[in-house]
This record gives C-alpha cells, sequence and structure tokens, in this order.
C-alpha cells in the first residue's frame, strides 16, 4: 500500500525549504507542495492572533492542494500556532519537539541554547519539550532578529564581514553560557549554520528542526504504509509575493535547480 498524494510544506519564506532539502534526502520519491508566503514575511514580529490567523490559511492552501500530510515548517508557527493543526483532515507536524529530542540526546554537558525569533524565544516551547525530557538541563533563550531578513535578502555567507558581526553580536549570550548544543529555532537559521560555526567553535553542535522533522515524517509514512514508491516524484512550489525572487534563492538553499514554471504567485487571502 502507499499513497501517491504530496507532502504539504509552508513557512513565511525562504526558510521551511531547509526542512525540503532534508525531506528530499530523506524521501526522495515523495511529491512535495511548499507554500513560502513570502509576501507577509517575518512571522516572527507578529502577534499571536495575527500568527494563528496566518497559518489557518497556509494549511488550508495546502488542504486544497489535496496533500496528505501537513509540516508547518516555520519555529514561528510551531512554538505559539500548532493548536490551529487541531481539526485538520491529515496528520500534522511541527518542528519544535523534533529538535528538542535531538538536542536532548546530542548534549554532554546538559547546557542547551534556543535561538529564534521574537515569538518562538517568548513562547519557550523547546525549553518547556527539554525539561520535560531532561529535567536538569539548562537552557538559555536568545532571540535573533535579523537573522531572517539577512536570509531572505541573500546575506548568509561566512565570508561577509555584515553576516558574521550580526551573527556574533546576537551569539555572545550563547557563547558565553557555555552550551554545547544550539538549537536552530527557526527554519531559516541552517541557511546560517557556517557563520554560526565561525562564531561559536566547531564543538557546539547545531539541530537542524529539519533534518528531525524529515525522520519523523519517515517513520511516520513508512510506519503507517503511505510512503510514494513512485521514482518520479514533481514538486510544486507556491508564493504570496513575486516568483522570480523565490526562484533564484530557492535554487541555491536546494541546492539544486528550480524550474520557474513549478513556482506560482497565489493571493492567500483570497482563496
Amino acid at each position: 500500500m502507499s499513497d501517491k498524494r504530496a507532502i504539504g510544506v509552508f513557512d513565511s519564506g525562504l526558510g521551511g525549504l531547509t526542512v525540503v532539502k532534508e525531506l528530499f534526502k530523506a524521501l526522495p520519491n515523495e511529491d512535495i507542495v511548499y507554500f513560502g508566503d513570502t509576501g507577509r514575511v517575518p512571522y516572527g514580529t507578529r502577534s499571536v492572533e495575527t500568527i494563528k490567523k496566518y497559518a489557518r490559511q497556509d494549511e488550508q492552501f495546502l488542504i486544497s492542494r489535496d496533500v496528505k500530510l501537513i509540516i508547518a515548517a516555520c519555529g514561528t508557527v510551531s512554538s505559539v500556532a500548532a493548536d490551529t493543526a487541531n481539526d485538520l483532515p491529515v496528520p500534522f507536524f511541527e518542528v519544535v519537539s523534533h529538535a528538542a529530542k535531538a538536542a536532548v540526546g546530542a548534549t554532554k554537558n546538559g547546557k542547551i541554547a534556543v535561538i529564534g525569533t521574537n515569538a518562538t524565544v517568548k513562547s519557550r516551547q523547546h525549553e518547556k519539550v527539554i525539561l520535560s525530557l531532561m529535567p536538569n538541563a539548562q537552557v538559555l533563550n536568545q532571540s535573533c532578529t535579523l537573522f531572517v531578513p539577512l536570509v531572505e535578502e541573500g546575506w548568509y555567507s561566512a565570508d561577509d564581514v555584515v553576516v558574521l558581526e550580526t551573527v556574533s553580536r546576537y551569539l555572545k549570550p550563547v557563547f558565553e553560557f557555555g552550551a554545547d548544543t544550539l538549537i536552530l529555532g527557526c527554519t531559516h537559521y541552517p541557511i546560517l549554520s557556517e557563520a554560526i560555526s565561525k562564531i561559536l567553535g566547531d564543538e557546539v553542535t547545531l539541530i537542524n528542526a529539519g533534518t528531525a522533522t524529515a525522520q519523523a515524517v519517515r517513520e511516520y509514512l513508512e510506519g503507517n504504509g503511505l510512503a510514494n514508491t513512485s521514482s518520479k516524484p514533481n514538486h510544486s512550489f507556491y508564493v504570496s509575493d513575486k516568483p522570480d525572487s523565490f526562484v533564484k534563492q530557492a535554487s541555491v538553499l536546494l541546492g539544486c535547480e528550480i524550474d520557474g514554471n513549478n513556482v506560482q504567485k497565489v493571493d492567500i487571502n483570497n482563496l
């Protein structure tokens, strides 16, 4: 038994592509429908009510594409708006719990740092999961407000002075805390991994929520006989702003070319 319907993935912009990249590795036969809400990025500075409104719209768009499950490839939505998925007719995966579990498994000194958007950090959702699994853990939460705009502008090279200075300033508390494990609590942040490691050092383990989430999705699909056995997957990308800039950056982030004909603009407010 198999299910040839696509996996639905949404994020506020480009960041969710880091999850898609991991899905490509873990589930190479699966069709993927991706929605990047590029017209309303970032979500992390919005009110909880607005984030939930956006999440519901994103979820309903993916449902309209007949997906078999939905991944909120957004740390902000996963932290403060995961309950919007309670009434969905398909399984829902968020990225927070999987990242937290991976961090607990990786840490050696029990000091785990979490970086994310304002909304993610304020929710302390990663910390709650970490402490439920490791009560003696020490957790530092650090907001990195400018990381998403940097990535969306295409500024993420570890050789860029502006990138390194920005990363260094935000991560100073993490360095002083002595964390040996760092959760990249926004799916945009893995794109800055090289710069982050350059500042913190290779001895600090970076937790990419996309890797852990993709593995969880694979286990679910294979365990329930829902994996797609087709060898020629189709991937569709939708955005709420100009497709052109998305195509260029997405190809870089995914490590493969995206056909511009597979990227369409949708009016998320009028569906």
